[in-house]
């Protein structure tokens, strides 16, 4: 039962990746066209730069006062937050299954 609830939360983590993967690189192109001074602080190859997702995972997005901007952010600090959680419960479950 372990295993299977650890692969449940491994399968939570790819359904949050999928909204990653669409909602950050429209995040980061919206900022290209409409603020690119904030564009050129995070960076070139921003999409996995470890300052940038910090940035966003910080909540330091709110900084920008486009709310179609923090409309795209959101959900991709919120996707963010749940693949880390939900790898980390996963790793949990299964060290716990490992454990003599």
């Amino acid at each position: 039962m372990t295993l299977f609830l650890a692969l449940c939360f491994f399968g939570v983590a790819i359904g949050g990746f999928t909204a990653f993967v669409i909602f950050w690189p429209l995040s980061l192109v919206h900022l290209r066209d409409c603020h690119p001074e904030v564009r050129a602080r995070l960076g070139d190859g921003a999409f996995l730069a470890p300052a940038a997702l910090h940035w966003l995972l910080a909540g330091r997005y709110y900084e920008v006062a486009d709310r179609r901007f923090t409309g795209l952010a959101t959900p991709a600090r919120i996707s963010l937050i749940v693949i880390l959680s939900a790898l980390g419960a996963s790793l949990v479950l299964w060290l716990w299954s490992i454990a003599p």
